[in-house]
């Protein structure tokens, strides 16, 4: 005989729309029921965040009280797959036209099936996470590299990225985009140095800093100042933890993502480059899904692999492979890449 558990599973979906309305938008949340004031279509986006990041701070919850509500709604939000597996993340999905968007519960698996779905990283909700113990630092009990938090931190943020910003977005700009959200103040300012700039090829290019307003993430910087400052748009990049100094040192390990730093090759190989850094693993194997790497550069899967095929030429990777029944996307450094980290 099945016992029933120890406590009922708690519904974790919060479902938002934009609706048109005389003089903007109108967000209407499934789980409110105060009216919103008619929203800028500039300012939409942000505000679908910031409302869809105040239910799961509200509503937060122990892990292990959380649960997949992909598969209490019988997995209708994507195609069939093996079943649920992995960890419970918080998804976030919006549909083709980003009238609607939903933030749930959703074990990996279901995740990852689920098109124009990125995972919200805890930093980026204000969670705590837990104190380490005292005692040797990471890097000396676990092996890990020196860089371990900085490239978490920047996986996170190309992760969010990801959710936040149009998939139409370049490379260029989401590089761009990447640096201002680890650089930017308690009040939303980012100071950018004209050398970091001139460091990343992209000093000169407005037509990025158009793209990121054109969307609604930033307001356009006075391109006579120096060093450029500006102000952002997404109130959710706010509600990363405190610590400017860590997060400055994570804007700087993106510039140069060891093994994987090419200061001089295109965005677009730059951007893959720093996708696979950032989930690189301490161990000899490093993997991700070909869905997740497409989407965290903005780029089909087919120009993902001819990217991939790009850095093997450059021989900046050793080899890599698509494992179809999977989606992993395995590969390898140089031994000379590794020797010299």
């Amino acid at each position: 005989m099945r016992l029933a558990g120890a406590h009922t599973a708690v519904r974790r979906i919060w479902t938002v729309e934009l609706r048109p309305r005389a003089g903007g938008l109108m967000l209407v949340c499934l789980s409110c029921t105060a009216p919103t004031a008619p929203l800028e279509a500039s300012s939409a986006r942000t505000a679908v965040l910031t409302h869809l990041a105040g239910h799961a701070r509200t509503g937060a919850l122990p892990k292990h009280l959380r649960s997949c509500q992909c598969r209490t709604q019988g997995c209708l939000w994507h195609p069939r797959h093996r079943g649920c597996a992995g960890p419970v993340l918080l998804a976030l999905t919006r549909d083709r036209g980003g009238r609607n968007w939903r933030l749930a519960d959703t074990c990996a698996a279901c995740a990852a099936a689920t098109s124009y779905t990125a995972a919200v990283p805890d930093t980026l909700l204000g969670f705590p996470r837990p104190c380490p113990s005292p005692g040797r630092p990471p890097s000396a009990r676990h092996g890990f590299r020196p860089g371990l938090k900085e490239q978490v931190r920047v996986r996170e943020m190309l992760t969010y990225l990801s959710a936040a910003l149009p998939q139409f977005t370049s490379p260029a700009a989401r590089l761009l985009a990447l640096q201002c959200a680890l650089r930017t103040d308690t009040h939303a300012r980012v100071r950018l140095p004209v050398g970091l700039l001139r460091g990343m090829r992209l000093r000169g290019h407005r037509e990025l800093w158009q793209e990121l307003a054109h969307v609604g993430w930033l307001e356009l910087p006075d391109f006579r100042s120096a060093p450029m400052q500006l102000r952002l748009l997404d109130a959710t990049v706010l509600d990363q933890p405190p610590g400017c100094r860590a997060r400055r040192r994570a804007a700087h390990w993106a510039l140069h993502p060891a093994p994987l730093t090419l200061p001089t090759a295109p965005p677009a190989l730059r951007l893959t480059a720093l996708a696979l850094a950032a989930h690189a693993s301490p161990h000899a194997e490093h993997s991700v899904e070909m869905d997740i790497l497409a989407r965290l550069c903005g780029h089909s899967s087919q120009q993902t692999k001819e990217l991939l095929d790009r850095l093997v030429s450059a021989r900046t990777l050793a080899t890599w492979q698509h494992r179809r029944e999977t989606d992993e996307v395995l590969w390898q450094f140089p031994r000379q890449l590794l020797a010299s980290v």
